[in-house]
């Protein structure tokens, strides 16, 4: 899996910089891609508990069927780009991702919650080779002190696109009309379930539709192949690559595996069950401040939903906390970590990206232990602003793991994205956790544990060796 080391001069970097901006345009496009398939999800995984009739344990199948496609994935997306590489790689997972969104239509025809799942494996397996290719892509595409900030400006993509889809989402499987609503519920149990797990068959349809435009875009679109990344102009690569036979000898990826682990773990976590947290707290009346918030986003998004031949009625702030406002609350988290990558790319710039990391993964810590200890709305607000903290954690950690692993960079990717596992193994843990007794105020104790770890990589874990 050694890859060429690749070097440039200044003048060169200085000529091919003009070249940068149509790849980083289209990794831009895909990384949009990634946050809306992926947080879709949040709302998709409370919405099939319902149509399926699972548990909340068995609800988070869901993620771990996603996310278990990038454990599998990881390194033969590796040797796949090896062979084919990054343009015809990226083409593929697309093309991937567009037969897990078909396979959407027969589940919902049938209610079969196994072929749900074999859908969104599908979707993560095409997204795993996706994020092989596109992580080191977008670090090498330029000076190599600033890859922090690079995978910062891809990174709003993907917090704006995660951002939208779980508003879409909200609208188009817990919105719908009053008229729709009252009728559904006369229905037979049997039959009302049947037309609500309709509802998923027209969006996944056209998410097909589009990645299949999508991967003749990149087919016919001429990006550079770049094998590893360069040594930055001012500062030689902290280890050599000399002795060492695997990108596992080297101490802080392997902490650096973890961290992604965790990360991904408590990011996917805290999203996937913030709607199930806002419905044990009980709240029966929203504040004004949240109120506003759902009536604005809903009716903002309420265009989106009529392109799918929907016509929601706007969402009730009335009736308390529901999965359509808890709907609005995902997006929030989310929208909270696309604000903290946009303020975080000057500031990445700025000061030292790792001192920005302990602040951050502190105040992840200090977030979580307050919303368990405390209730109703103010629980839930903290863990939206966990989002905000979360912004920076990937940008800043991706970089440090793969710093100096020189012809072992393509191998040391693989190895980080295969940790994005800790996204299908977290949230069942806090289901298993919910579902055994604990509670949800319990099972929201893992992510505190999380953030904590990622303190460790931040103070010392990074440390190359």
């Amino acid at each position: 899996m050694a890859a060429p080391i690749t070097t440039s001069s200044p003048t060169a970097a200085a000529a091919t910089t003009g070249s940068y901006f149509v790849p980083m345009a289209a990794m831009t496009a895909l990384f949009f891609l990634f946050g809306a398939v992926t947080n879709f999800n949040d709302v998709l995984m409370p919405y099939l508990k319902d149509v399926c009739q699972l548990t909340d344990f068995e609800s988070t199948a869901v993620q771990s069927a996603f996310f278990g496609a990038y454990f599998l994935m990881s390194l033969p997306a590796g040797r796949i780009l090896e062979k084919v590489g990054y343009k015809r790689g990226i083409v593929l997972g697309l093309l991937i991702m567009a037969c897990g969104a078909l396979l959407f239509i027969p589940a919902a025809n049938t209610q079969a919650f196994g072929l749900f799942l074999a859908g969104l494996a599908a979707l993560g397996a095409g997204v795993t080779l996706l994020q092989v290719a596109a992580n080191p892509y977008v670090a090498v595409l330029g000076p190599a002190r600033q890859a922090a900030s690079r995978v910062s400006i891809v990174g709003v993509a993907n917090n704006l696109g995660g951002t939208l889809s779980p508003l879409v989402g909200g609208l188009l499987l817990f919105g719908g009309s009053a008229v729709l609503k009252a009728r559904l519920a006369a229905l037979p149990t049997a039959q009302r379930l049947a037309e609500e797990s309709a509802l998923v068959k027209t969006p996944y349809l056209g998410l097909a539709i589009f990645l299949v435009v999508l991967a003749g875009v990149f087919f016919l679109l001429k990006l550079p192949e770049i094998d590893s990344i360069p040594v930055d102009e001012t500062e030689a690569v902290a280890a050599p690559v000399a002795g060492r036979r695997s990108a596992l000898d080297f101490r802080h990826l392997v902490l650096g595996i973890g961290a992604i682990f965790l990360y991904v773990g408590v990011e996917v976590g805290l999203g996937s069950f913030l709607i199930r947290y806002g419905e044990s707290h009980g709240i029966t009346q929203l504040s004004s401040f949240t109120q506003q918030l759902v009536r604005g986003l809903s009716a903002a998004t309420g265009w989106a939903a009529a392109l799918f031949g929907q016509a929601p009625d706007p969402i009730d702030t009335t009736a308390g906390f529901t999965k359509a406002v808890g709907a609005v609350l995902v997006a929030s988290y989310w929208f909270g970590s696309m604000v903290g990558r946009i303020v975080g790319i000057p500031l990445l710039r700025r000061f030292n990206d790792r001192f920005l990391l302990v602040g951050v993964c502190t105040m992840g810590v200090g977030l979580v232990l307050a919303s368990v200890l405390m209730a109703g709305e103010t629980a839930l607000w903290l863990i939206v602003l966990c989002g905000l903290m979360n912004s920076i954690i990937w940008p800043v950690i991706f970089p440090l793991a793969i710093k100096g692993l020189g012809a072992f960079t393509k191998q040391g990717s693989s190895y980080l994205i295969m940790a994005i596992v800790g996204g299908a193994i977290i949230p069942p843990l806090m289901g298993f956790i919910a579902t055994s007794g604990g509670g949800l105020r319990i099972a929201f104790i893992i992510p505190a544990l999380c953030y904590a770890y990622l303190l460790f990589y931040a103070v010392s874990g990074y440390r190359v060796r």
